[in-house]
């Protein structure tokens, strides 16, 4: 059943364009770059978490390791990761970013933003001047909630 307060319907259904429009950019350019979700969610887990090994990949993906190295394989091959001996542990494998797969991120992620450059020239400078009063307010009340979870 839809939500029959129109602050949350509201806050729905710009959810959907939001992530339906931001999504569609990504989608695109993973395609068009030939990477799965999987890859570009490892990718973006190494951008987060610096080095790490396998088995951490796939947890947070929520594959195996076997899947994940196969995936990770791949990523070598094309020269986004690179695949070392844990100086600690020569039996573990640290992955780690390189500068074509921080390159490769930083256009999925420009790719992904494209839309709201065009979403600001559709709207007049008082409209903007709005919408960033809103999200202010939004961005506030949510932190709040962040640092105070029930």
């Amino acid at each position: 059943m839809p939500p029959s307060d129109p602050f949350i319907t509201t806050l729905h259904e710009w959810i959907g364009i939001f992530m339906r429009r931001s999504m569609r950019n990504f989608l695109h350019y993973s395609k068009e770059k030939g990477f799965s979700m999987s890859q570009i969610g490892a990718l973006f887990h190494l951008h987060r978490m610096g080095a790490c090994d396998v088995s951490e990949i796939g947890d947070d993906l929520g594959v195996t390791n076997a899947a994940a190295s196969q995936m990770l394989e791949r990523l070598v091959q094309q020269q986004m990761i690179t695949r070392s001996e844990d100086p600690n542990d020569r039996r573990v494998k640290q992955i780690v970013l390189t500068d074509k797969g921080r390159q490769v991120l930083q256009e999925s992620i420009h790719a992904h933003q494209d839309w709201l450059e065009e979403l600001e020239r559709a709207l007049s400078p008082e409209e903007q001047d709005q919408v960033v009063a809103a999200l202010h307010i939004l961005i506030e009340k949510a932190s709040q909630l962040e640092k105070h979870p029930d």
